[in-house]
Parts: structure tokens; C-alpha cells; sequence
């Protein structure tokens, strides 16, 4: 099976893992196996929307990223995540896309802000994951790019926090984005208040600490 894929597609129109149902049961069963045998457990289910901004937070490790794609495979919905456009090079490059990912250029904020808000349009089923650090370090803000496109797309934020300390997932409540960051923000970050990252030093996401910029978008 060529995992290749046309560049003038459309991203919601490409297939990925998620496409090939046998496939992607066969990844649902092996991440999950992994996730049970590794200790870790939800601590709440996901919701029943088919479009939504998932906001995946602390972001401090190389872990994260494999837990963000087999937790999107393992919730049976068409799962898509951005990476910076460098990355999608050759094989590389096919890789990614195969498992859901959307090359973007993070250098314009406005431009990738409307490819998301496109992409939304064109599927009525899709899961963009989000890490809003940007990275594994420590931040003074979150990137606010992931609140503006679900505004844009007019599809809910779902904050999910991902607790080492417990070994657990958790999905908080779906937050429709009202245009009000100062009423909004505190209904997502209550989320994360009592969550323990992968290295703590490096974590952004208590509400202690959380504020969004507008001029980044993430990742």
C-alpha cells in the first residue's frame, strides 16, 4: 500500500491511517494494549463532537507526540496535527502525511489561521491536535493560534491534559470560542490545574502561568 499522496489535495481530502479502517483498528488495538500495559488510564471520556480543536497539554517531552497520534487514532475520528513545512521532505514527508499530518508555514500567522479554517470546512469529521506550547521547553504563554482557528472554523476547543504523575488521559469540556479570551481561557486552563508533566520544570500549562499570544500558532 503506497502511503503517497498528491500535493495539490486538499489536507481533509488526503488519505491517512485513519482512512483504512482495518489499519486503523490495528493501531487503536496496539495503542491501546500499550497504554494499559504501560499503566495509564483515561481519566475521562472524549467527546461525542466530530470536529474539534484538541488542545494537548503539558508538552515537555519527545513522548507527547507519540501519545497526541495514538491518541488520535485511537478515538476512530479523522485525526490531523500540523507540522512545520520543512519537515515534509521525501519520504519524511510522505510519512507524516500518511499519519495525519498538514505541513504549514508558522512564519504567517494569518495564512495558517485560514488553511485550518479551510481545512474544517471541507470535512465534517476531523480532530486537529494541538500542542500550544510550540515546544518542549518552558514558555511564558501559550500560542494562541488553535483559539483562532476554532473560532475561525466555529468548531469547539477540547483541552485534553496528559498527567505523568497519575498515568492518565483526561478530556476537559468542550469550549465553543465566544470572541471573549478573558472569559474563555479559565474554562479552558482549569483543565490542566492539578495535572503533572513528563518534566515538570518544563511545564507552561498550570493556570498559574497560562496567557495566549496571538502572533504564534502552535504547533
Amino acid at each position: 500500500m503506497s502511503i503517497m499522496h498528491s500535493s495539490s489535495a486538499l489536507p481533509a481530502q488526503r488519505k491517512t491511517v485513519c482512512s483504512y479502517p482495518r489499519i486503523l483498528w490495528l493501531i487503536r488495538v496496539l495503542f491501546q494494549g500499550g497504554f494499559r500495559l504501560a499503566g495509564w488510564t483515561f481519566a475521562t471520556q472524549p467527546p461525542a463532537e466530530r470536529k474539534y480543536v484538541m488542545v494537548v497539554a503539558p508538552h515537555t517531552s519527545n513522548w507527547d507526540f507519540f501519545l497526541m497520534v495514538g491518541l488520535g487514532a485511537a478515538l476512530g475520528r479523522q485525526a490531523r496535527f500540523m507540522v512545520k513545512d520543512s519537515v515534509f521532505v521525501g519520504p519524511l514527508g510522505s510519512l507524516m502525511r500518511w499519519l495525519g499530518g498538514i505541513s504549514v508555514d508558522r512564519r504567517s500567522q494569518n495564512n495558517v489561521v485560514q488553511q485550518m479554517t479551510d481545512t474544517f470546512a471541507g470535512t465534517d469529521d476531523m480532530v486537529l491536535i494541538i500542542a500550544p506550547e510550540g515546544t518542549r521547553k518552558a514558555v511564558p504563554r501559550w500560542k494562541g493560534g488553535f483559539y483562532h482557528i476554532a473560532a475561525g472554523a466555529q468548531v469547539p476547543v477540547v483541552p485534553v491534559f496528559l498527567d505523568y504523575g497519575r498515568k492518565q488521559v483526561g478530556f476537559g469540556e468542550p469550549c465553543l470560542p465566544s470572541g471573549d479570551l478573558d472569559a474563555d481561557m479559565p474554562v479552558i486552563q482549569q483543565c490542566y490545574a492539578d495535572v503533572t508533566a513528563c518534566h515538570p520544570e518544563g511545564d507552561s500549562s498550570h493556570p498559574a502561568k497560562l496567557s495566549l499570544s496571538a502572533a504564534d500558532v502552535g504547533n
